[in-house]
């Protein structure tokens, strides 16, 4: 049986990722391995783990699927129109700070800390210090990814109430930026696997009183034909990966 590995939102955790590949079987030609995009932001070492994902199809017998995230097409905005720049790179959350603290080479911001104002005025600046090689990287990511076991995007499908298009019939936004309640509340369907949305804030009225109140919040999501695995990498949680077709769970903490 082959077998596909979806790995979650990783976001600058390159030690989380070396931690669950250790932990994963020997791969061969028949498995597959899809990252689900957020490879960078947030976390202290984005530029570690693109060089260990790039790296990787010469490092494993595995084919390597590496999907783009949210993330990444916002980065490539901000190359494309350095004027919407500030709407993405300012916000702390983001994680934006510590991506150009990893690209540049410097120590990584503490968790109460943001840039100054100068290195705030030099990150703005994209074009100016974003490395051109992983900028055409991205360019080449995917937007999904399909197989017998599932179907793989980052953040979910377009469509609403019950109705929601495969991917090759869809915008690309919702692929990479949505979170509708329909689409958690109501798909049915292929399975889909997805990470964007951590499962902290993805809804659990569907489960039992007990699980509600005994099971770990940050355990990979549920819901019928839908499975959420974005663990909270790089923001304080960890990271997932899901074996198909067995559902063997694999994690770094």
């Amino acid at each position: 049986m082959k077998r596909t590995f979806a790995i979650g939102d990783i976001h600058g955790d390159a030690g989380a990722l070396d931690e669950v590949m250790a932990r994963m079987p020997k791969l061969t030609s028949d498995d597959t391995i899809v990252f689900l995009g957020d490879y960078i932001d947030r976390g202290p070492d984005s530029r570690g783990v693109i060089e260990r994902v790039v790296a990787l199809p010469k490092q494993t017998q595995a084919t390597v699927v590496t999907l783009r995230g949210n993330h990444e097409d916002a980065w490539l905005r901000c190359l494309e129109d350095p004027d919407a720049a500030m709407a993405f790179l300012l916000p702390p959350g983001n994680g934006c700070g510590q991506m150009f603290r990893s690209v540049m080479g410097r120590p990584r911001l503490k968790e109460e800390d943001e840039l100054g104002q100068e290195e705030m005025v030099e990150m703005l600046d994209v074009r100016r210090w974003f490395p051109s090689a992983l900028a055409d990287w991205l360019r080449e990511l995917p937007h999904w990814y399909e197989d017998d076991h599932a179907i793989y995007v980052h953040a979910g499908l377009d469509g609403e109430g019950h109705e929601w298009k495969h991917p090759r019939d869809s915008r690309l936004k919702p692929l990479l930026w949505m979170r509708e309640p329909d689409f958690y509340a109501n798909y049915k369907g292929k399975r889909v696997i997805f990470g964007h949305t951590s499962v902290k804030d993805l809804p659990r009225d569907h489960e039992s009183p007990e699980a509600r109140e005994h099971g770990d919040p940050g355990d990979v999501w549920w819901r019928g034909d839908l499975c959420g695995i974005d663990t909270g990498c790089g923001k304080g949680g960890h990271l997932s990966v899901l074996e198909l077709p067995s559902l063997r769970i694999y994690e770094s903490r």
